[in-house]
This record gives C-alpha cells, sequence and structure tokens, in this order.
C-alpha cells in the first residue's frame, strides 16, 4: 500500500478530487492511504504564525524553518528513510518516467507550500526532493499536489481495470498516444478510419503506432527526439 501524507496550511481542501472515482475505491481497497497534517499546528506563537520576511529583502513571505521542520519531524520517521517532496517551480520536471518511479514506493511525503516558497535550510537538512509540474507558478502546491497524486496513484495495481491501459498511453515509448474512436459509427457524415474496422490487428498496431509517430513529431518535437535517440541505442 502506497501511504501519502501531505503538509499544508489548507487541510479542509483534502482529499478533494482524490476521494471520488476510482481513487476513492482504491482507498476503500487499501491501495493507498492518505494522511493531512496542518502546518499551522506546528507554530511557535499564538497568533499561528508560519512565515515571516526573507533575509536581503524581497517581495513576499517565506515559511518558517521552524515551523516546517517541527511538522515533518512529528510525523515523518527519518529513520525508514521516507520520500518527501516539496513541489516547488524551481524542481526537477514532473513526467511518466518519474510518475512510475514514485508508484513504486510505500510512503511519499509531500509539502505544499505558500507564499514566496520554504526557507532553504529546510530543504537541505531534511533531504527533500524538488518536483516541478512544469513552467509556471500555482498560489499553492496544494492544486499540484492533485495532479502529482493523480498520475501515481492511477498506476498503482487494481486501480485501473485493464491492466494493458496504461501501458498503450501517451508518454509511453516517448510518442503521443494515437486517434481513438468509438460508436457511433457514423456520426455528422464522419465515420473512423477503415482500417480500425477491418479485423486484421497487425494493420491496426501498425496504423495506430504510424499514428503516434506523425502526431508526436509535429506536436512534440522535444518527446520525438527522445524517442528517435532511444530507438538508436
Amino acid at each position: 500500500m502506497l501511504n501519502v501524507k501531505i503538509f499544508t496550511l489548507y487541510p479542509k481542501l483534502f482529499p478533494g478530487p482524490l476521494d471520488i472515482g476510482i481513487y476513492k475505491k482504491a482507498k476503500s481497497k487499501k491501495i493507498w492511504s492518505l494522511k493531512v497534517i496542518n502546518i499551522r499546528d506546528h507554530s511557535k506563537d499564538r497568533h499561528k504564525t508560519v512565515d515571516d520576511t526573507p533575509y536581503g529583502g524581497g517581495n513576499g513571505m517565506l515559511m518558517r524553518a521552524d515551523v516546517l521542520a517541527d511538522a515533518l519531524d512529528k510525523n515523518i520517521n527519518n529513520k525508514k528513510k521516507e520520500t518527501t517532496i516539496y513541489l516547488s517551480p524551481k524542481g526537477k520536471k514532473f513526467d511518466q518516467a518519474i510518475a512510475k518511479k514514485f508508484s513504486k514506493l510505500k510512503k511519499i511525503n509531500i509539502i505544499c507550500g505558500h507564499f514566496e516558497g520554504v526557507d532553504q535550510r529546510v530543504l537541505e537538512t531534511r533531504n527533500i526532493e524538488e518536483i516541478s509540474l512544469g513552467d509556471y507558478v500555482l498560489s499553492g502546491g496544494e492544486t499540484a499536489s492533485f495532479v502529482f497524486l493523480d498520475a501515481i496513484i492511477r498506476l498503482l495495481p487494481g486501480v485501473l481495470g485493464n491492466k494493458l491501459s496504461t501501458k498503450e498511453e501517451s508518454f509511453e515509448n516517448s510518442l503521443l498516444e494515437y486517434p481513438q474512436y468509438t460508436k457511433p459509427q457514423e456520426w455528422e457524415k464522419k465515420s473512423p478510419p477503415q482500417v480500425l474496422l477491418s479485423g486484421d490487428h497487425a494493420k491496426i498496431k501498425g496504423w495506430r503506432l504510424a499514428q503516434s509517430e506523425a502526431i508526436t513529431r509535429r506536436l512534440r518535437p522535444d518527446l520525438w527526439q527522445k524517442h528517435i535517440t532511444k530507438d538508436k541505442k
């Protein structure tokens, strides 16, 4: 079972969208679990202060090292080398390969930042890995955590009904997914490509691969370069 701990200033946001559909069902089957820790509970004064101005000046506020570290230290067993993630724009860019890596873990701790970030000393002393969902900035790490966990949980054994479905998705083999069609066969005078109706599985497989390659080459040249480089090895 994957055990997830969320460290946040807004615990009421959870479980949010992760408490519906396949994710709720997987949680009830004990495929994964969720514990939410309110960072503000670890503040050091009666005003529940969690942030302060950055040394050296600058805009915004930073989450205090003592408050965040206390929240982490009282809820994480460091002796078991649990994986702790801080969702940050300056982290390593998240992709399907990283999602697969994390889906094999037993424990993931996620820090949801706010303000201008967190004190760097916490990241350095608590062996925290920074992960970025992309080249943009969100108002907080909570929304990022939903995307991060969505990508990981769906890969856990038993979450998706069809075991093969994750093997034919976009980003497998660095290719985008081919176009797909379903009933009705004719819609607004348009029909699916004839090859998909042929019943010839070899031809269908070849068509799908050709489509994936063409779409990737056109829309994501960066992925295409990764794909052809992999093929050369």
